[in-house]
């Protein structure tokens, strides 16, 4: 019988912390064959990401500790290793060319000095014998087959040009670029709109087919395992509780935590019911209760708009004359006119470079409009000047996608919450400032004692919410949400979706929610506008839109949500 491609057995790791050892992963077994497509799955913090890393022997070392295992992978000639007792040029020579791995966040992924096409064309050549030339049709040919739009023009582009989705993009073709036996996926799709994620997987899964390629998947996304996976393996607090072929894991899961991954999807609950978190369902190993939620759409005002948008437009220049002038346009939003309205949640949905987060940015005047007009209780943003403007800050917030970026790492949560009511001189002296951190911690679930510390020191989820408590310190009446719970495990998504209808209800705040994830949309929003290259394509009413789509491009977009037809 043959070696497996990859086999992982009783593999532990700890990390050093000060003076004490954490635990990362305990006695992990994995089996990847070739052909085969495995999903890893589980929450953050379960210890997903570190046995991918630990495959390429990647994690840095202090501070984590291989402390027994083994991880035995078999090359392209067939002879088996294991890849702990490796050398680190052996190493460097299966990474990229053996072992290939797409990494999660593309924004830090890619170098920002260097072309999407160098950054390629070197990895090409780092293990291949080829031209200049040769390396660059390569590049060019590994875009056009990842869907990028315009594979030569973004050859010559730089990171920070290109959507997180096409950025992502560019991640993959760089990992499929040598042909590897192993492609290791570290949450490849989180970033990405429905359309764009099932071209990617499909993509993932014709390249595996192909070339026989064993994949090892890691999401927190159930749907996109039932779309990609043969088999699935479950883990949780550092362990794999449940394993087995992703159709009779999905009928019959035997662990909680496993049930509770499941029914926590917005896309299996309606509007006005509480969404499920693991936790219920690891307090309580029965199905837990879904409990409603007060009705929202009775305090919003149809009659009133608290934000009017007329004709507005966003160009960027694209080309320009020898004079500088700009000859060619980006119409990144282009004669966008609608009205929110006063205690709605208004959802904005569309595939990746469509303009939702260039007109998310151009209501809070983040970004300057083109031409148009923004109305904010009737009054026109764009005769307020700076001084104004700064006033106007306290009434309208934007909850950022990213919480890595959104927190200063040298700031303590507490400072970071308090420098905002300092601003605009609210909440009285010292005491009173820390009081009114505190009591907002407590309304995001978090505890007063987590004043002093850093960033670094909470999960994504915990961040997400601290993010959250800053945005509502100034007690806004217009928020706008970018993204913000796209990266989220699908329990921690719950937690914050919750979260927002329950602030919603207590502080009356309307929101415009940005997201790729019309299953979410759906859920929370009560209209939904989708947006399809700068233009409105479509607003109404969030279940009917959802139901009874009008335009082709809004049904390819539910038809491309994965897996929705699982249920419990």
């Amino acid at each position: 019988m043959a070696a497996p491609l990859l086999d992982l057995q009783d593999l532990t790791i700890a990390f050093r912390v000060g003076h004490g050892i954490a635990p990362g992963v305990e006695g992990i077994n994995l089996r990847v064959e070739r052909g085969e497509i495995v999903a890893l799955v589980g929450e953050s913090g379960s210890g997903k990401s570190i046995t991918a890393l630990s495959i390429l022997r990647l994690l840095p070392s202090p501070p984590a500790h291989y402390l027994s295992g083994k991880i035995l992978f078999t090359d392209q000639t067939g002879r088996q290793a294991d890849l702990l007792t490796q050398s680190p040029r052996d190493m460097q020579r299966i990474r990229g060319r053996e072992a290939a791995m797409i990494f999660q966040e593309p924004m830090s992924s890619l170098n920002p000095v260097f072309t999407c096409g160098f950054q390629v064309t070197e990895a090409i050549r780092a293990h291949e014998k080829l031209t200049a030339g040769e390396a660059r049709k390569r590049s060019i040919d590994l875009f056009e087959k990842v869907r990028l739009p315009d594979p030569s023009g973004i050859y010559s582009r730089y990171p920070h040009q290109l959507s997180g989705g096409q950025k992502q993009r560019v991640m993959i073709a760089m990992a499929i670029s040598c042909h590897p036996s192993l492609l290791i996926c570290d949450e490849p799709t989180t970033a990405l709109d429905t359309t764009v994620q099932k071209t990617i997987l499909q993509l993932i899964r014709e390249l595996q087919q192909a070339a026989n390629m064993g994949v090892l998947f890691i999401t927190h996304d159930l749907g996109v395992v039932a779309e990609i996976a043969d088999r699935a393996l479950v883990m949780y607090k550092g362990g794999v509780v449940e394993e087995g072929k992703v159709k009779d894991l999905f009928s019959h899961p035997t662990h909680p935590y496993t049930r509770g991954l499941l029914n926590c999807r917005p896309a299996l609950h309606s509007k006005g019911m509480r969404l499920p978190v693991v936790s219920d369902f690891i307090q309580a190993p029965g199905a837990a209760r879904v409990q409603p939620i007060e009705d929202r759409g009775e305090t919003i005002r149809y009659d009133q708009s608290l934000v009017e948008v007329r004709n507005l437009r966003v160009w960027y220049p694209a080309r320009t004359n020898w004079h500088g002038k700009a000859i060619g346009h980006t119409k990144a939003v282009d004669d966008v006119s609608f009205d929110v309205y006063k205690g709605e949640t208004l959802g904005l949905v569309g595939e990746s470079g469509c303009g939702k987060t260039t007109l998310g940015r151009a209501l809070m005047r983040l970004t300057e409009p083109t031409a148009g007009q923004i109305l904010f209780n009737g009054t026109n943003l764009g005769a307020y000047g700076a001084a104004r403007l700064k006033q106007l800050r306290k009434d309208i917030q934007i909850i950022f996608q990213d919480p890595y970026s959104s927190l200063n790492p040298r700031l303590t949560i507490g400072s970071a919450i308090t420098e905002a009511l300092k601003v605009h001189n609210l909440s009285g002296g010292k005491r009173g400032r820390r009081q009114r951190v505190e009591e907002l911690l407590q309304k995001v679930s978090m505890r007063p004692e987590h004043f002093g510390r850093y960033p670094h020191e909470f999960s994504g989820g915990q961040r997400q919410r601290i993010v959250i408590a800053r945005a509502l310190s100034l007690n806004p009446t217009f928020i706008v949400c970018d993204e913000s719970v796209s990266a989220l495990d699908v329990s921690v998504q719950a937690q914050v979706l919750n979260l927002l209808n329950d602030l919603k209800k207590e502080f009356g705040f309307t929101i415009v929610f940005i997201s790729h994830d019309l299953s979410v949309v759906r859920y929370i929003s009560d209209r939904i506008m989708v947006m399809n290259k700068g233009r409105i394509e479509e607003i109404g009413d969030a279940e009917s839109l959802y139901d009874h789509p009008q335009t082709e491009y809004t049904r390819r977009l539910i038809a491309a949500i994965p897996a929705a037809s699982i249920r419990k």
